[in-house]
């Protein structure tokens, strides 16, 4: 994640000198004929087309390992609700086993839950990083078509002119494919 962010950081103080570069006549090109555009990633990974079928894709992917975790704590809660109230009345070993068989369902259940977690985030991983390949080729041909010079991520700047943001196209052009 530090690499990541040394990275992006890295990325725009490049671009940033090659604008400064540019306006001062540095490559002998006019401010006025630098077109520069930027994009919002975390609106395109969360509202663009693929992301919505995505995230409905992993949900229902995931659905029946979660009505099973649910279920095993609805199992876990009336056994700590019988031990509660009847606990004190029942023979020694019925209330072993049943505190014993508490304790293997809360386990089993903590196991499942963090297991799911773990699967749950490798799969949007995975998602995400086609979502990411297919944003950047829709960036590629926007300014490739657009004959932009430079487009940055949204994030790492301090302000831009909304007449720059082309977040909106490639959200567009993402619900084309």
């Amino acid at each position: 994640m530090k690499h990541k962010v040394q990275w992006q950081w890295r990325r725009t103080v490049m671009a940033a000198c090659v604008i400064i570069a540019s306006a001062s006549g540095f490559f002998d090109v006019h401010a006025n004929d630098i077109k520069i555009g930027v994009v919002d990633t975390e609106r395109i990974l969360a509202e663009s087309a693929p992301a919505v079928r995505a995230l409905k894709k992993i949900e229902k992917e995931f659905l029946p390992r979660d009505q099973e975790i649910k279920k095993m704590a609805s199992q876990a809660k009336v056994l700590q609700e019988v031990l509660e109230t009847e606990g004190k009345t029942m023979p020694e070993a019925d209330r072993r086993n049943k505190e014993r068989d508490l304790a293997i369902l809360n386990r089993e259940h903590q196991r499942a839950q963090r297991q799911m977690r773990e699967d749950l985030s490798l799969r949007q991983n995975d998602e995400v990083a086609i979502l990411q390949l297919s944003a950047s080729k829709a960036i590629q041909v926007i300014a490739e078509t657009e004959k932009y010079d430079l487009i940055l991520p949204l994030r790492d700047l301090v302000y831009r002119s909304q007449r720059m943001d082309i977040t909106e196209k490639v959200i567009k052009a993402l619900a084309d494919k």
